[in-house]
C-alpha cells in the first residue's frame, strides 16, 4: 500500500476503526463504530441478524464505501481518498457464508489464481503454496477436483485456503458456517481454531456462541448499529453489563445455542 506520513498512526494495532458510519438510503446500519484489534487477536462479532456485523466486515475490506469515520490497517489509513482498494485487499482476506468458488476451475486453480494474477507468483510458486495449505487443512486429495465434487464443508475450507494463499495480514470471516449442515460445521471451525493458534489476526462475525467463547480474545455484541458491549468471552457470556446483551444471550440460551 502506498504510504504517506500523514496517513499513519503510532498505534501497534493491526486494525483500528474510528467513528465508522454506514447507511443504506435512510437506514443507518452502522452508527459510529469504534474498535481496535491488536496483532494476533481474534475478535468475534455477535448480535442478531441485521445488527451490522456483515456490513462492518465489508466496510473494513472496502467492499462498502463508508459514510463517515476511518479505518486503519497496521497504522495506515485505508479509507483515505485515493487509496488503491485492490492493493488494500491483498492484505485483508475475506471469506463469506457463500463459498464463491469458481465452478469451472479445480480446487488447485481456485487457490493459485489470485497469487499468480495479483502477487505475480510463478505457477510453480503458487502451486507449492497451494499444496502446503491444502495439505495443512486436509484437502490435499481434493486438489484436482472441481467444487461440485466437494461437500459444503470442504468448499468452505477451500474458500478459507484461497484467502490464506494471499498471506493476508488480517482475515475477515463472515458467518462462514451458517450455510453448512450441522455435521459439517465442526471441520470449518477446526480450521479457524488452527488459524487462531498460529496467531492469525481475525475479525469474525458468527452465530456460533460456543465457538466464540472458546476462540475469541474478545467478543463484541452489536445492537442498533453500535458495539453495545465488548469484553473477554468469559466475562461477556457470564456477566454481561448491557441489558441488550443480556436479552440477546437469554434468547440464545433458551434456543439451546449457548
Amino acid at each position: 500500500m502506498t504510504e504517506h506520513k500523514t496517513d499513519r498512526t503510532s498505534s501497534a494495532d493491526a486494525l483500528r476503526i474510528q467513528g465508522l458510519r454506514k447507511s443504506f438510503g435512510a437506514q443507518e446500519v452502522l452508527g459510529g463504530i469504534d474498535l481496535s484489534v491488536a496483532q494476533h487477536e481474534v475478535i468475534c462479532l455477535i448480535g442478531a441478524s441485521g445488527s451490522g456485523k456483515s456490513t462492518l466486515l465489508r466496510c473494513v475490506n472496502l467492499l462498502e464505501r463508508i459514510d463517515a469515520g476511518s479505518v486503519w490497517l497496521d497504522g495506515q489509513l485505508i479509507t483515505a481518498r485515493g487509496v488503491d482498494e485492490n492493493l488494500v485487499r491483498r492484505h485483508v482476506g475475506i471469506v463469506f457464508q457463500s463459498f464463491n468458488l469458481f465452478p469451472h476451475m479445480t480446487v488447485e486453480r481456485n487457490v493459485t489464481l489470485a497469487p499468480m494474477k495479483v502477487l505475480g507468483l510463478s505457477r510453480e510458486e503458487a502451486a507449492a503454496r497451494a499444496a502446503e495449505l491444502l495439505g495443512r487443512f486436509g484437502l490435499a486429495e481434493k486438489r484436482a477436483d472441481y467444487p461440485d465434487r466437494l461437500s459444503g464443508g470442504q468448499q468452505q475450507r477451500v474458500a478459507i485456503v484461497r484467502a490464506l494463499a494471499m498471506r493476508p495480514r488480517l482475515m475477515l470471516l463472515d458467518e462462514v458456517t451458517s450455510a453448512l449442515d450441522p455435521e459439517l460445521v465442526a471441520d470449518v471451525l477446526d480450521v479457524i481454531r488452527e488459524l487462531a493458534m498460529r496467531g492469525m489476526t481475525m475479525l469474525i462475525a458468527t452465530h456460533e456462541m460456543g465457538f466464540a467463547r472458546e476462540v475469541a480474545s474478545r467478543v463484541c455484541f452489536l445492537a442498533d448499529g453500535q458495539i453495545a458491549e465488548q469484553a473477554p468471552p468469559a466475562q461477556l457470556f457470564s456477566e454481561p453489563s448491557d441489558e441488550r446483551t443480556r436479552r440477546f444471550l437469554r434468547r440464545i440460551t433458551d434456543a439451546g445455542r449457548l
